[in-house]
């Protein structure tokens, strides 16, 4: 379904009944003479992900479109996540006086898990990685009947993260260049549909983890390939567990194929790196997808004037906090 500027308009009303716009600031150490690099904090969002402009905004949509057959409080509603998804809709569901039941991988990052505990949701631990997670709550949604808010193929959950990429035009008018961490997709779907209506010279990057190259390999066919076309890979064992996608959707290749102007691959060392920088030196706290937009503009520096970087979330867990030598919680 086409992200257009309605869309996006009614998403940012709605959305901001709940929350602001997110800041945006100049990264000193990050920017040199005639380039400069704005940081886009979602981590100031409830939950600290960008997650929860996806996860209200689609709940919402689904409970007027079922009222009054479906009432607030008769609706449970499931997802399957790495942990950012799940404590966004654990969230929506407590905002809008839903039920929710998320599925994660087993052994998920606990400080993600306790934060959907503590919304009240139900967790089921499920399957070695998301993908299995995804088979479990779409067989116990098809099993119960509940509301399967899938954050892949959703059509309402990028137009939640179409906000962001309408608030950056506002904030920062001249960007040039967009860095956007590309895990399930939703996120750099949204941006780059709102950001290139905007502006359309604006160029978008993409971020995958080195780890986790699904959605790149599949990117990267688009020259003669059947739009259909996807690469799924064995494993996506990587520390940025919003990155760790192994099974893309093809709807989802096109899409990027469309919206994406290139994709850049970082590596575990190089997020740790990330992670360290922004902290030292911007005073920011970034959970490894959270900081692998950075890891690529470090990576590959762009030749633009106007940078925007987006920082998604803030969830590290104990190890990765220990390995970026950031002090404790």
């Amino acid at each position: 379904m086409r992200i257009d500027s309605p869309r996006i308009r009614d998403a940012q009303s709605l959305l901001a009944r709940h929350f602001g716009p997110t800041r945006i600031a100049r990264a000193a150490s990050l920017s040199s003479p005639g380039h400069d690099v704005f940081l886009k904090l979602e981590t100031d969002l409830p939950t600290g992900s960008f997650k929860v402009r996806g996860a209200v905004y689609a709940l919402s949509i689904k409970l007027e479109r079922d009222s009054p057959r479906t009432a607030a409080g008769s609706l449970e509603v499931v997802c399957a996540s790495t942990g950012n998804h799940g404590a966004a809709v654990a969230y929506a569901a407590r905002l809008l006086g839903a039920r929710a039941t998320i599925f994660l991988p087993v052994d998920p990052n606990p400080v993600k898990a306790a934060r959907i505990r503590d919304l009240g949701a139900g967790l089921v631990e499920s399957g070695a990685d998301l993908s299995a997670a995804i088979d479990a709550a779409q067989e116990y949604a098809t099993r119960t009947a509940a509301f399967f808010l899938h954050d892949a193929s959703d059509p309402d959950v990028p137009v939640g993260t179409a906000t962001i990429g309408a608030e950056i035009v506002d904030q920062v008018p001249a960007v040039d260049v967009i860095f956007v961490p590309m895990g399930d997709t939703a996120l750099i779907r949204g941006v780059a549909a709102a950001a290139k209506q905007l502006r359309p010279s604006v160029r978008i990057v993409g971020v995958v983890a080195e780890q986790a190259p699904a959605y790149l390999l599949s990117w990267q066919r688009r020259r003669g390939a059947a739009e259909t076309a996807v690469v799924e890979t064995a494993t996506c064992d990587t520390i940025a567990d919003g990155l760790a996608i192994r099974r893309p959707l093809a709807p989802n290749v096109a899409a990027i194929r469309e919206l994406v102007d290139d994709v850049v691959m970082v590596s575990e060392e190089e997020m740790i790196a990330a992670i360290d920088l922004l902290y030292a030196r911007e005073q920011v706290i970034a959970e490894p997808a959270g900081a692998a937009a950075t890891a690529a503009l470090l990576k590959s520096p762009s030749a633009a004037q106007t940078s925007v970087v987006l920082v998604t979330g803030s969830n590290i867990a104990p190890d990765v906090r220990r390995a970026a030598r950031l002090p404790r919680a």
